[in-house]
């Protein structure tokens, strides 16, 4: 909808995307020790396990979600800003089209917290984090991340 804004975790997309051997030791090097245990193939460190896969699509995910946000909070404020000055009465073409594109972000960022809440899954099961009771997989995730990922 917008432009990409600068969003954290695309340099250890990029470092998890590659395949050399410069990719495990940068991965040793950015994160902690359990972290890079689980992600890390044992045998061969410069090779990722399933993991790393998955850590991968929940790191795409989630910029996802943070990009779709930032193109729902700026829809939502030039809607604000024009609908303040609009007359009673049948709406101005443009603030129907503002409240499509309102929709539309909507609809962008429910499917993106979607595939979220698909990519924790798949890393949930593959590193064996337990999720506590009570507490929803996109906020328990989105935390994880926020603790033990650096940016």
């Amino acid at each position: 909808m917008t432009a990409p804004i600068p969003l954290p975790y695309t340099h250890l997309l990029e470092v998890l995307e590659r395949s050399d051997a410069s990719a495990g030791m940068e991965l040793e090097k950015q994160l902690s020790p359990d972290i890079a245990r689980l992600i890390l193939s044992a045998d061969e460190p410069s090779r990722g396990t399933s993991a790393a896969a998955s850590l991968a699509s929940l790191l795409k995910a989630r910029m996802a979600v943070m990009q779709a946000a930032f193109d729902s909070r700026l829809v939502a404020d030039e809607l604000r800003r024009y609908q303040k000055f609009a007359k009673p009465g049948k709406p101005e073409p443009h603030i129907v089209q503002l409240r499509r594109k309102q929709a539309a972000a909507r609809q962008a960022s429910s499917v993106a917290r979607q595939s979220l809440i698909r990519a924790a899954t798949v890393f949930v099961r593959d590193t064996g984090l337990d999720v506590p009771p009570r507490v929803g997989l996109d906020v328990f995730i989105t935390g994880w991340m926020d603790a033990n990922l650096s940016v």
